[in-house]
């Protein structure tokens, strides 16, 4: 409640607005039934149509004024909750880009994404709730018993009873139903898991006519989740009709006890039925409300989970700016992955120099991909030191250290919109003269000159309308827009042919004097090229220099040579 209590103080006075207009809604339904019984014991009783169309004036003017509060309290009620569930969105959203990728791993993109929409919205629904039922429902029941007792003080027994029975059993539906829809949110975030890994994946389960498996491990989450759901609905179902129970007895009570009432007061009879119904109404509303309490607690503390999530990796107090020479240094490096049984690098060590192009190559798993995501601060090291330009990256600002530093990954992501919003992501400041040299270095000019729109032309979701080589090239050339002082390439050549590739390569050593380059590749061919090569393997060095030098002294490296050039001789 703490969490929705501070997005609700942002708001204090349309909230209180709309509990106003509440109020008068409230107030103008509770003065109905006695009106009606002034009517009715007064005029028609009496026979006295100046009473019946005094009285009735007075229900049409307090019934306009209920339906204003009503109308008011709608308008309120909903822009409120609607802007409480934009910036609690808007603060998740901003919270997850602070955290790291060994928080994302922890929380998993799918439950994130559920909080972000899902528990958001059952937040949204309660608080729209509060400001439309929780508040009218205890004024209207309070309302509705303090004027059956003014009515008919005989009825106070009948009243105390019946308000224990309903709490009691309104605090049992809590109790019960609270851990089931924490349960039944960590079913949906499966669901989603599920669907999420499905759509990403389509191509590859088409391709392997896989379809009957992804409908089963869906049928089978979409199964935990109805199972979850229907328990935490028995709840419900067993719960609510025993309050409306209990009510609806305490009104049979009420008409015996009013057999031998005085037929004068026949309208009083009616009134104290009435506010029982109204009793019976608010007692349901509160009921439903506490069971969507009870879900948007649940997903108070998972949104909480997110929001207090401490980052892992830590800002810097003092943030030092390097001078941007390109030097990079691993020194007695570790890590580990966050529940992983194994180091994923062990005790690494080397230097690339300043305009360096360091060729990365090793086994699948042996550390590649994790090295260079220590250069950005993805991950931060377990154990010794990752330096640029001498200092070490813990002790540089986030942000000044990845404006410096472009990566290029191993699959290409590309985003919905133009070539040209594409290849400006990153330095939306960037001319056309920047964006064409660019894609001329990564061999993409001619592949947007072939195209219709040319720049202008319109990508799908994650480039799907392209090649998975001309997804790289762009990519390559989104990330040269940038002008970094270090440029990470983690095997995104793997698409390309030997003849684009050795392209793409040149241009990037003509091109990028000053620039440091790490180069992951799993071609000989492609690594043989650059100045330095670190071989890796089980996450350890294996050996570091030219290929002339490894091939002489590092066994892992001839290894992997021969396996793809066999006993030829590299030129």
């Amino acid at each position: 409640m703490k969490l929705m209590a501070q997005y609700v103080k942002r708001h204090r006075w349309m909230f209180l607005t709309a509990l106003l207009f509440l109020t008068i809604e409230t107030m103008a339904d509770l003065l109905q039934p006695t009106l009606m019984s002034l009517i009715v014991d007064n005029g028609v009783k009496e026979a006295d149509v100046g009473q019946i169309l005094y009285y009735g004036l007075i229900m049409f003017l307090i019934a306009l004024a209920g339906a204003f509060g009503a109308v008011m309290r709608n308008i309120f009620a909903s822009r409120t909750s609607q802007l409480i569930g934009k910036e609690m969105r808007a603060d998740l959203f901003k919270k997850v880009q602070t955290l790291s990728l060994e928080n994302i791993d922890r929380l998993q993109p799918a439950s994130i994404i559920t909080r972000i929409t899902n528990d958001v919205t059952q937040i949204q629904d309660f608080i729209n709730g509060c400001m439309r039922i929780m508040v009218k429902a205890p004024i209207t029941c309070i309302g509705a018993i303090l004027l059956i007792i003014i009515q008919t003080p005989r009825q106070i027994p009948v009243m105390a009873v019946i308000l224990i029975a309903a709490f009691i059993l309104i605090g049992s539906n809590m109790k019960l139903g609270y851990p089931l829809f924490g349960v039944m949110q960590e079913k949906l975030d499966q669901l989603n898991n599920v669907s999420r890994e499905f759509l990403a994946s389509i191509r590859v389960v088409k391709a392997f006519n896989a379809e009957s498996q992804e409908e089963e491990k869906f049928e089978a989450a979409s199964r935990n989740l109805g199972q979850a759901t229907a328990s935490a609905m028995k709840v419900m179902a067993v719960f609510s009709p025993l309050i409306n129970l209990s009510v609806n007895f305490g009104i049979i009570v009420l008409l015996w006890m009013s057999r031998s009432q005085d037929s004068v007061q026949i309208g009083r009879l009616m009134a104290s039925v009435n506010y029982m119904t109204q009793i019976l109404f608010s007692m349901g509303m509160i009921s439903n409300i506490l069971n969507t309490a009870v879900r948007a607690i649940a997903s108070a503390g998972r949104i909480s989970q997110v929001l207090e999530e401490t980052p892992a990796q830590k800002k810097a107090a003092r943030p030092v700016c390097p001078q941007w020479r390109g030097e990079i240094s691993f020194s007695d490096v570790s890590f580990s992955y966050a529940g992983a049984g194994k180091e994923a690098l062990s005790h690494v060590d080397f230097l690339a120099k300043p305009g360096e192009t360091i060729g990365i190559i090793g086994p699948t798993g042996s550390g590649k991909t994790t090295l260079v995501n220590l250069v950005p601060r993805f991950y931060d090291a377990s154990g010794g030191s990752v330096k640029i330009d001498g200092v070490d990256v813990t002790g540089i600002s986030e942000e000044e250290l990845r404006r410096a530093v472009a990566i290029v990954p191993q699959k290409a992501l590309l985003f919905t919109g133009t070539i040209l919003e594409n290849l400006r992501w990153g330095r939306k400041d960037a001319d056309e003269g920047e964006i064409r040299r660019a894609a001329a270095i990564a061999c993409a000019a001619s592949l947007v000159s072939q195209m219709k729109d040319g720049y202008d032309t319109l990508l799908g979701q994650g480039g799907v309308n392209l090649s998975g080589g001309q997804k790289q090239r762009l990519s390559l050339a989104r990330a040269l827009v940038r002008r970094p002082r270090i440029l990470i390439l983690d095997d995104c050549t793997s698409a390309l042919d030997a003849g684009t590739e050795a392209l793409v390569l040149e241009g990037l050593r003509r091109e990028l004097k000053g620039v440091t380059v790490l180069l992951i590749s799993q071609r000989i061919s492609t690594v043989a090229r650059t100045d330095r090569i670190l071989c890796l393997e089980k996450g350890r060095v294996q050996g570091f220099g030219s290929h002339e030098e490894l091939m002489e002294v590092c066994p892992a490296y001839r290894a992997i040579y021969h396996s793809q050039i066999g006993g030829k001789q590299h030129g």
